[in-house]
This record gives C-alpha cells, sequence and structure tokens, in this order.
C-alpha cells in the first residue's frame, strides 16, 4: 500500500508517520494490488476534539474515505483505522457473497 501522509497545522513527526503506517497498514491483506491511500491530519485549535485524521483510499474497484476526530492525535487515528478497516472489512465480504461460494470450498464439498 502507498501511503501520502500531509499534515495541516502541526508537524509531522516520525511517531505520527510510524504510527499511521503501522495501523494502516493493515489493509493490506485485503487487497491483492497495489492500493493508495492519502492520509490528511489536521489540527484545528479552535474546536473542541481538536485533531482530525482523514482517509481516502483507492482500491480496485472502488473508493473508501474516513474521518475521525478527537482530542488526542493518536486516538483520532486508531479510530480511523476502525473506521476504514470496517469499511473495506464489509466491502470485501460484500463480494465475497456476491460472488459466491470461493471455487476451492465448492470442490471440496463435492468430494466429500
Amino acid at each position: 500500500m502507498q501511503l501520502h501522509i500531509s499534515g495541516q497545522h502541526l508537524d509531522l513527526t516520525e511517531a505520527i508517520k510510524n504510527h499511521v503506517t503501522e495501523k494502516l497498514g493493515r489493509l493490506d491483506h485485503y487487497f491483492d494490488r497495489v492500493i493508495v491511500g492519502r492520509v490528511v491530519l489536521k489540527y484545528l485549535g479552535h474546536e473542541k476534539l481538536s485533531n482530525v485524521a482523514e482517509i481516502s483510499v483507492s482500491a480496485p474497484g472502488h473508493d473508501f474515505h474516513a474521518e475521525a476526530r478527537a482530542a488526542d492525535m493518536y486516538v483520532a487515528i486508531d479510530q480511523l483505522a476502525e473506521k476504514i478497516d470496517g469499511q473495506v472489512r464489509q466491502y470485501k465480504e460484500k463480494l465475497q457473497r456476491h460472488r459466491g461460494a470461493p471455487v476451492a470450498a465448492v470442490l471440496a464439498s463435492e468430494t466429500e
């Protein structure tokens, strides 16, 4: 997965970049081909939940988008990872339901 991380009104430290890469890197096991993710981390000082994390993922056949807000940037990144993981998992399960059972499962049931 190619991740493009940018920040608005905050300094992107290596720790934040590593945290984003670690949390969002698990999306790789859902897709065979290369997917591109754009992560924007924002600090909005005038709001109560001042840290915002947004992601847009371009995958074959579908685009995903999620946003999370929290008082702490690391919490916002964790929430973002959960949201986007849920969206991708739901999409992949939907594809499996519409495509039917995998060929290996059908062959195994026929031999029994």
